[in-house]
């Protein structure tokens, strides 16, 4: 496998979502095509169709990690939650919180929230370290 923190900040800069970087650095090497894994995790950028609640970042890492430990049955959804509490405790002792508007200090619901946050540069600046961050997190889970 290629460097998924790469990859996924390589797939930011190109103009991808957090939630598609993150999610589609780790979605091949468990049988989702990019094409597929960026088409899922579209809606979720901007802390979910840009309404600034749960970071894209984290909600591509949550993809990522159910594709690698996730559940296909109902009775073992359980284990899937445990990990997925894991992921956002490590997420939020990094960051403080998993919430989009609160990690970038800008409301993206609007177009003009939008638009000074562009000014302001966070898709420059803080996005790419929640990208590196939850992709990194990730990584933790698969190696340990």
């Amino acid at each position: 496998m290629t460097d998924p923190i790469q990859t996924a900040q390589d797939r930011f800069f190109q103009g991808f979502n957090c939630s598609q970087a993150v999610f589609s650095a780790y979605a091949p090497s468990f049988g989702v095509d990019l094409e597929t894994a960026l088409k899922l995790a579209s809606p979720f950028g901007g802390g979910l169709a840009r309404q600034g609640e749960a970071c894209g970042a984290v909600t591509g890492a949550l993809l990522a990690l159910g594709l690698s430990r996730g559940s296909a049955t109902a009775e073992a959804k359980e284990e899937a939650y445990r990990f997925a509490a894991d992921f956002l405790r490590r997420f939020q002792e990094r960051h403080n919180t998993i919430l989009c508007r609160e990690l970038i200090g800008y409301d993206l619901s609007s177009p003009e929230g939008l638009q000074r946050a562009r000014e302001g540069g966070v898709f420059k600046t803080i996005c790419p370290r929640l990208v590196k961050d939850a992709t990194e997190i990730v990584a933790e889970f698969l190696i340990g």
